[in-house]
């Protein structure tokens, strides 16, 4: 229970409202926003506080630790913690458009990456990571490689693995090796928009499929089958780029099996697995021949590695798929891979990772919060799809962001195929990683709550 003469500001902690530091956070934020406080006023002391709500001094270091990250306080040693002035805004858009892992909490990145860079120094010829290698990775690289996918496959044949520089690469690098001019790939309707600019590029036709809440239509993908006779097929199937959407494991066997009896090949993109609470096993283990699977690093590590291993089991198209990589992207940048290996190798990926995948946890409750009823999210990944009401449309809203300084991916960017009934998903993808400061998000999703509470400055009622 709470104890007495608690602050004004701070409102009753729940056990529905998420992390409690979090709440505590949040209380203060609210409370700057309406004048509650203000610059200059002091903080109770951590202990005192956490006495008087019951919870651990713990749980008030991190809720102080938050506000500062936020711009809210400032420490001034002895003499307590005070409300901060406010900082002048010197980037003016709240970016909700950018699918990249958030900065975690509590590791240093420019320490990490120097460190990195120096034991790759250290142990490697820098003479080596200046010249030309062949394409697919090293021996040391495709090992680095197995072991990240281990959490997906178990122990696999590091010859198996390609490393690749980059996802996009690596689905562009596929659609030449097994398709030919002309021939028809079969996606959702609304999917990732990589493979659209990949397939128009290289004269390959998309044929859409329908889906619902759990992804892709069995039904519907074996008539797509019959009728269009397609050489390929394209998933996103765990957190979907952009409806979040995780296809459920009997689905997943039931897809894998229609690919099979029907002879078509899948690409099985798959980012955020890693990212994902208990995600279903790949597609590629119910099909393993069937399926080129793609894991990049640069959703749930960092988008400046561009890494990405393609595991294929196949050696002939394996082959093929290397031959098709090489005519456009001879290599993965040598340090670049090096210092993936260094991170795999020496554990320092999997505590990234860890602490990315806490970073989205908590940015997921904060935008639980503030949407609402209008959150639909799992709670994990970098994005959440927002349907949208009636009185909005995502391309209309989308210019109303951009006035009110947010920027957002309307549902349209990610039609698969522009005559298809796509574009009538009336919704918008945000994403929450793409700004370092947890402030600013907050100050981005309570704007975009705002924007969405009104009607569109369009919009009239009919008189009668």
């Amino acid at each position: 229970m709470q104890g007495k003469n608690l602050p004004l500001w701070l409102p009753q902690l729940t056990a529905q409202g998420g992390p409690r530091f979090l709440q505590i956070a949040d209380a203060l934020q609210a409370a700057v926003t309406d004048g509650s406080l203000n610059p200059g006023d002091r903080l109770p002391p951590q202990r005192r506080l956490a006495e008087q709500l019951n919870v651990d001094l713990t749980t008030i270091t991190r809720a102080y630790d938050e506000a500062r990250r936020r711009h809210l306080l400032e420490g001034r040693g002895a003499r307590g913690t005070y409300v901060s002035a406010p900082k002048v805004e010197l980037t003016s858009i709240l970016d909700l458009s950018m699918n990249t892992p958030p900065p975690p909490d509590g590791v240093d990145f420019d320490d990490m990456l120097k460190q990195g860079l120096s034991q790759v120094l250290m142990r490697t010829d820098a003479e080596l990571l200046m010249t030309y290698h062949l394409g697919g990775g090293s021996n040391s690289d495709r090992k680095a490689a197995a072991q990240w996918l281990e959490p997906m496959f178990g122990v696999l044949d590091s010859e198996q693995v390609v490393v690749c520089p980059g996802a996009q690469a690596a689905i562009a690098a596929l659609i030449l090796a097994l398709t030919q001019l002309g021939d028809v790939i079969l996606a959702e309707p609304t999917s990732y928009p990589g493979l659209r600019v990949a397939a128009t590029q290289l004269g390959r036709r998309i044929i859409t499929v329908e889906a619902d809440k759990h992804g892709m239509l069995p039904e519907m993908l074996s008539q797509a089958c019959r009728q269009h006779k397609p050489a390929l097929l394209y998933l996103n199937p765990t957190l979907q780029n952009p409806t979040a959407i995780t296809i459920p494991q009997r689905r997943r066997k039931e897809l894998a099996s229609i690919a099979k009896r029907c002879n078509v090949r899948i690409i099985e993109d798959d980012p955020y697995w890693l990212l994902a609470d208990a995600p279903p096993p790949p597609i590629a283990t119910f099909a393993p021949e069937q399926v080129a699977y793609i894991s990049t690093l640069s959703k749930c590590l960092t988008p400046g590695l561009r890494v990405a291993f393609v595991l294929i089991r196949d050696l002939h198209e394996r082959e093929r798929f290397l031959t098709a990589l090489r005519s456009f992207a001879l290599m993965t940048a040598p340090l670049t891979a090096a210092l993936t290996t260094q991170w795999i190798l020496d554990g320092s990926a999997a505590r990234l990772m860890e602490g990315i995948r806490k970073e989205a946890r908590l940015r997921h409750w904060m935008a639980r919060d503030i949407l609402a009823g209008r959150y639909t999210g799992t709670g994990d990944g970098l994005h959440v799809w927002l349907e949208l009401p009636g009185y909005w449309n995502s391309l209309q809203l989308a210019r109303a962001a951009d006035r009110e300084g947010i920027a957002i991916t309307p549902a349209e960017a990610f039609a698969t195929d522009h005559g298809s009934s796509s574009g009538s998903v009336n919704a918008i993808r945000i994403s929450l990683g793409s700004m370092k400061d947890r402030g600013r998000l907050q100050a981005g999703l309570q704007r975009l709550s705002h924007l969405l509470a009104r009607l569109p400055e369009t919009f009239s009622t009919a008189v009668v």
